[in-house]
């Protein structure tokens, strides 16, 4: 494939987003996150390019976003959006990693089963202009005016009404969606700069302290392994909590030392077939190292969270606090809650 010829060219880092408590408010533009890839279409006529947040193409693995972006976006343009796949009315972010496979023949064969799609929310380029230092207010009509929507394409829903964004903070989050971007209207495209406003879900869960594993730079703990107790009294793993301080890694080594004391054996992780179903493999990548020490589970710690992505965390969650006033086997499902179910359908219809 040849090498477009645009106004504005490729690599290009996304203009980002801070996180904020409360929803801003004044001249801004609110719309909803979306949870996928992060990318920057370059389309010049027969040749697009499509480019990710760290600057690696991901033309390869989505074809069929390829071919949609010919039909639904203009003759030459660059525009910034996310790559989603939705399955069953939601967003499904292990079906988009998926997506990602060496072998051309597998590329082929997922994007003909679990097709994605395009939610442009920015214009840097149309034609032979260069839009990056035109105000947002103007870079979004001329997006509305020169996107045609299909079934793969679509332009993210928006509005300047902050109860409407607080209505769909809570009901697109059933979605998928992880919360609501808050853009000032006069705002040019600045790449790479948290310039833009972000507005997330965060709760508190009490899990068990299932095990850790050891941090890349040494012995001092990396990561600590969450567990919660399902209806039949297994213990599952739900992800990892992970926001200390290099001086606070190195003495959890020796607070949790006590725990590491016949946890091998005696860990409900473990079986006379070795380690069972505690999270010892990634989900997005099977080659990665996630070996770790287990710890009896008698502690409870208190962890912030976003979202649940089916049984797991679907970020790492935030250390919050020991909570040695809890009974591990208290620590259920039961006490997540649970958003109502909202269709991507609605949600693209919404704004």
């Amino acid at each position: 494939m040849g090498r477009v010829k645009l106004p504005v060219m490729p690599p290009v880092k996304p203009m980002l987003a801070k996180s904020v408590k409360d929803m801003p408010t004044g001249d801004v533009l609110f719309e909803p996150k979306w949870d996928g890839f992060r990318c920057i279409v370059f389309r010049d006529g027969d040749e697009v390019e499509l480019g990710s947040r760290n600057e690696r193409p991901l033309t390869r693995y989505f074809p069929d976003i390829v071919d949609a972006v010919k039909v639904a976006l203009p003759d030459r343009c660059v525009v910034d959006g996310e790559i989603v796949i939705a399955q069953h009315g939601r967003l499904d972010f292990e079906a988009l990693q998926m997506r990602l496979h060496p072998a051309e023949s597998r590329v082929r064969k997922l994007a003909a089963e679990t097709p994605a799609e395009f939610v442009a929310f920015d214009l840097l380029a149309l034609g032979d202009d260069d839009l990056t230092k035109t105000p947002l207010e103007q870079r979004r009509a001329t997006l509305a005016e020169n996107l045609t929507p299909t079934a793969a394409v679509h332009l993210t829903p928006a509005t300047r009404d902050v109860d409407t964004a607080r209505q769909w903070f809570t009901d697109f989050e059933g979605a998928g969606l992880d919360g609501v971007i808050v853009k000032p209207l006069d705002l040019t495209y600045r790449q790479d700069e948290r310039v833009m406003f972000k507005v997330k879900h965060e709760r508190t869960a009490d899990c068990v302290l299932a095990g850790f594993r050891w941090h890349k730079s040494g012995p001092i703990v990396g990561s600590l392994l969450l567990g919660l107790y399902d209806d039949g009294g297994a213990l599952r793993h739900v992800g990892v909590a992970a926001s200390f301080p290099m001086t606070r890694r190195k003495e959890l080594v020796d607070e949790l030392a006590p725990l590491r004391d016949k946890a091998e054996t005696q860990h409900p992780w473990y079986d006379e077939k070795g380690w069972g179903p505690g999270g010892a493999t990634s989900r997005w990548n099977a080659g990665k190292d996630l070996s770790f020490e287990p710890l009896r589970p008698e502690l409870v710690v208190e962890v912030a969270y976003d979202y649940m992505e089916g049984a797991r965390f679907r970020h790492t969650a935030q250390f919050r606090r020991w909570r040695p006033d809890r009974d591990p086997r208290s620590c259920t499902f039961d006490q997540l809650e649970r958003p109502l179910v909202y269709a991507i359908a609605d949600v693209l219809s919404a704004g």
